[in-house]
């Protein structure tokens, strides 16, 4: 597929199934990942692949993250959070890693990361594989970091869902450039 081709075409696929890319697959989405802009190469991001009975216990996880946000949360919510990380058969956990550097901020790393989650999902499109980016508040709370290892300094900023579509890929919707587009004129 042309590069060009994924760029514009591209859209979230959020209802998937089995089976989950295949090694040579994850292989290009990795590498893919690792091309994104990388200002003074500090490489500010990492991924954790969840797959399997893996994805209950980060059910588990995240369930223990809504408690401690919301100890009163409904039995409905906590068997949605619970339930979060079934929807694929495949999940990559981009983590940003947040370093102190004297040219390169620490926004510029978070959207770096944000850089490579964005060209998982363009290689995920590329090779007809289903994908989503998720997060929500759960993915922020302490007990989710905690359980996953996560060092100081380190945030996730985003779960990928990935799999085979359950359905047709709909169009994305048409938009004017120049609605998004003006000239600073000084």
């Amino acid at each position: 597929m042309e590069a060009l081709q994924a760029l514009l075409n591209r859209v979230s696929v959020p209802r998937l199934c089995a089976p989950a890319p295949s090694a040579a697959q994850r292989d290009l989405l990795f590498r893919a990942a690792l091309r994104a802009p990388d200002h003074a190469r500090l490489r500010p991001w990492r991924f954790l692949t969840v797959e399997g009975a893996a994805r209950e216990q980060l059910g588990e996880l995240l369930v223990q993250g809504l408690l401690a946000g919301y100890p009163e949360a409904t039995p409905e919510a906590v068997s949605k959070a619970r339930g979060m990380p079934l929807r694929a058969p495949l999940l990559v956990l981009v983590i940003a890693r947040l370093q102190e550097h004297s040219k390169v901020p620490q926004q510029e790393q978070l959207l770096a990361a944000g850089c490579a989650a964005h060209a998982i999902l363009l290689a995920a499109y590329a090779q007809g594989i289903g994908a989503v980016w998720r997060t929500g508040e759960l993915v922020y709370s302490a007990p989710v970091a905690a359980g996953l290892g996560l060092d100081a300094g380190e945030q996730i900023i985003a779960i990928l869902y990935l799999g085979t579509p359950e359905r047709a890929l709909h169009a994305p919707p048409e938009l004017a450039p120049a609605d998004f587009v003006s000239a600073w004129l000084g």
